[in-house]
């Protein structure tokens, strides 16, 4: 590649670039060097499709980042089959592989979406061309009237607003192979769970699962045992990473621009904002950042980072600036 190991190793102070620590850092020009060498695979019409608001990944972030990434999932992919096909034979077992199952997680407005639809398209390129289900976590969030119920409707998105128990059923189905599973729907538009709308997955190559709290570890039950959380059925996982004053300023940029848009549809659960200034909509993104999403990065999500078998780490630009790649 022309990138020497030791030149691709970026220097952090962090724990976890202890060279016996789990993780495994690369810079940004290593990590390209991986696919330098490969054609853009994504035309600008089908990544206008995938980005997110705001998102400015281009055909070079692609071809840098994310086609690397990609690369490495297949390896897993193909490991993770050959093992599957290895312990049936020595086990005398028959049966269909599982689902390859893959975690993507991060902040509000940090590009995990984008990240996830990047993902999902690349992958569904691979020579075996396969097939590859992308759902978010959003659509197991209790609906509104539960949360007011239960005073959670002020921390939508923390851990507990969410149906935790059906969560981990629905994963646990997906990798045990169960023929045909659904999953609730959530409209950002109405702001809550559509009734009476599903997702069928049917024997999917791959699942991608994004979502703020993929990889929250079990709960502590009140008898001092555990039982299983959804990151116990993943098999990579990706967490997207930033600044916490950098997303916070993403935060706001998709806010105002949902303000200037969204927000004006009549059907919209945001209408009763459109009215306001844009002074007075910039306070109240800030506000909600501090009171609401800030704390739920800092206690809930970014905790969970050292769990992810991937790090993306993201600078002010929105561009990928470097890898960690789990060791162990």
């Amino acid at each position: 590649m022309g990138v020497s190991m030791a030149a691709g190793l970026a220097a952090h102070s962090a724990p976890e670039d202890n060279p016996y620590g789990p993780y495994l850092t690369l810079d940004r020009q290593h990590w390209a060097a991986l696919a330098a060498a490969r054609p853009a695979a994504l035309d600008e019409e089908t990544l206008a499709r995938l980005r997110g608001i705001g998102d400015p990944t281009d055909a070079a972030e692609v071809r840098e980042v994310y086609l690397p990434l990609t690369d490495l999932l297949k390896l897993y992919i193909d490991r993770t089959g050959a093992l599957f096909a290895d312990s049936h034979q020595f086990l005398g077992l028959s049966g269909r592989r599982t689902p390859f199952v893959i975690g993507v997680a991060g902040s509000v407005a940090v590009g995990k979406s984008t990240t996830s639809r990047l993902l999902a398209e690349l992958l569904r390129r691979l020579p075996s061309r396969p097939r590859v289900d992308l759902v978010t976590t959003d659509g197991f969030l209790f609906p509104n009237a539960r949360l007011e119920e239960l005073g959670l409707l002020d921390r939508k998105g923390y851990p507990e607003s969410y149906d935790r128990k059906r969560l981990v059923k629905f994963v646990m189905d997906v990798k045990s192979g169960v023929p045909q599973v659904s999953a609730p729907v959530y409209s950002h538009h109405s702001y809550d769970i559509v009734p009476g709308e599903s997702v069928t997955l049917n024997r999917p190559d791959i699942l991608i699962l994004e979502g703020l709290n993929v990889l929250q570890p079990a709960r502590r039950r009140k008898d001092g045992t555990t039982g299983l959380a959804v990151s116990d059925f993943f098999d990579f996982s990706v967490f997207v990473d930033a600044a916490e004053g950098d997303v916070r300023s993403w935060y706001l940029d998709r806010f105002l621009h949902l303000w200037h848009t969204a927000f004006r549809d009549p059907e919209s659960y945001f209408v009763r904002f459109s009215s306001m200034s844009e002074a007075e909509a910039t306070k109240m993104a800030l506000d909600i950042w501090d009171s609401v999403n800030g704390p739920n990065l800092d206690l809930n999500i970014r905790p969970t980072r050292g769990r992810a078998t991937a790090i993306l780490r993201k600078g002010p630009d929105h561009q990928v600036s470097w890898v960690r790649i789990r060791k162990v």
